[in-house]
């Protein structure tokens, strides 16, 4: 349909400061008007009395693992379980085989994702070639090839030397650096180091593989005055280094994770090794200050780091388990259920989260319901209680620790430059 009208909604746009009950009027893939009792002929009608309309959220770290790991997930796939998540953009990490760091990689996953993807894909590219922080990649080239940011995600950057000249070299393009901050300390291990790690005799991940790395970063941002934005922290420390950097006037934004805000080391307790992901899932008094973090406003996004994977990859002894959490469609509930019903925060803080912040970071045109914009939207049910099951998963990865758990708020619908592409 040319037309769609969303009537009786709740509105939340952070970036336009909108929170009322309205009608939203799209035409030709664009928002055309947001306002009370819209009238229009010939359009196709949905009545989202009692339901919250947002726009469309924007994950800015998932892993698609197309090209080279299909067997895990397909943009095909990855794209339908982000949309049944509420997501309507995606910015992909560039740890695929080959490595996304040259424009011919980059422009095959922009092509296969017009033909396979129902949501937007936007690529980030390796800031070294094949991940070995031993030379930069091509950066210019590769934005006007479509990258929206660098990272070596998986590993952090090798060397200060190669992270400092990265950020130098991104400021010329106006492109985000982004930053897995694990220290070399973080090798062979594979839970948080402490209690758990020592009761369950696994081989623990400091606190400070994560801090050391993070003081590196925002010591050179701050010495080179260039942004730099930090993926999915996970410690109070950290939480502690950032807020202390932006009260320096230090460019550093950074990220959190579904599974951080939920989730603790607790959960390892049963060698479950759908809880291995890294960072690994910390202590109580960390997740407290990640949400703390999140409330007064230090951390500034909630992405998912959706790393899918195969069963064979985390139906293995513990040590020898894949890292990672297919998060995509678990993201929106952990968070509201953890952060707005808790009263953590308001619904419009979880928008600026989760849809504005995210565009504003990576320089997209995305995360807000101004008129004229794409008709990116996701319509979720604030009220609507279920129990998470990773059997349903339209993704290729089972692999999420919150199975069985009892959550509130779920995605109703996901709209995509005015197509509906998800619907409960």
């Amino acid at each position: 349909m040319e037309k769609l009208l969303i009537k009786n909604a709740k509105i939340v746009c952070a970036k336009n400061k909108i929170n009322k009950v309205a009608d939203l009027l799209i035409e030709n893939g664009k928002i055309k008007e947001i306002g009370e009792n819209i009238a229009v002929g010939n359009a196709e009608t949905i009545n989202a009395e009692n339901l919250t309309l947002i726009p469309g959220m924007v994950d800015m770290h998932c892993h698609l693992r197309e090209p080279g790991y299909e067997y895990k997930e397909n943009i095909y796939t990855g794209s339908r379980a982000a949309a049944k998540g509420g997501f309507t953009s995606i910015a992909c990490m560039a740890n695929t085989d080959p490595v996304n760091d040259n424009p011919a990689v980059t422009t095959a996953i922009i092509e296969t994702a017009k033909r396979d993807s129902v949501v937007n894909v936007y690529p980030i590219g390796a800031v070294s070639k094949n991940l070995e922080g031993k030379e930069l990649v091509e950066m210019g080239l590769m934005k006007e090839a479509g990258c929206v940011a660098f990272s070596d995600d998986g590993k952090g950057v090798a060397t200060s030397k190669m992270m400092y000249n990265a950020l130098q070299y991104a400021k010329q393009f106006e492109v985000p650096v982004i930053s897995h901050c694990e220290d070399k300390l973080a090798e062979g291990g594979c839970v948080n180091e402490g209690i758990m790690s020592t009761r369950l005799g696994l081989p623990g991940i400091s606190r400070a593989a994560e801090e050391i790395m993070l003081f590196r970063e925002v010591s050179l941002s701050e010495a080179l005055n260039v942004p730099v934005h930090i993926a999915h922290i996970s410690t109070k420390g950290s939480v502690d280094i950032i807020r202390n950097a932006k009260k320096r006037g230090v460019k550093v934004t950074c990220e959190t994770c579904p599974h951080y805000i939920a989730g603790t080391e607790e959960m390892t307790a049963e060698y479950d090794t759908s809880t291995k992901v890294n960072p690994p899932l910390r202590t109580e008094e960390d997740r407290l200050a990640i949400i703390e973090g999140i409330a007064d406003g230090t951390i500034d996004a909630i992405a998912t780091d959706h790393a899918p994977h195969h069963i064979d990859d985390k139906m293995v002894e513990y040590q020898l388990a894949s890292m990672g959490i297919s998060g995509f469609e678990t993201a929106f509930s952990l968070c509201y259920t953890n952060l707005v019903e808790t009263g953590k925060i308001s619904m419009d803080k979880l928008v600026e989260l989760m849809c504005t912040k995210p565009a504003e970071i990576l320089n997209i045109s995305k995360g807000s319901l101004s008129i004229g914009a794409d008709a990116d939207i996701t319509i979720i049910d604030e009220n609507k209680k279920h129990s998470i099951d990773v059997a349903a998963f339209v993704s290729k990865g089972k692999n999420n620790p919150f199975d069985g758990w009892e959550v509130k708020g779920q995605v109703h619908t996901t709209i995509v430059k005015g197509t509906i592409v998800y619907k409960a």
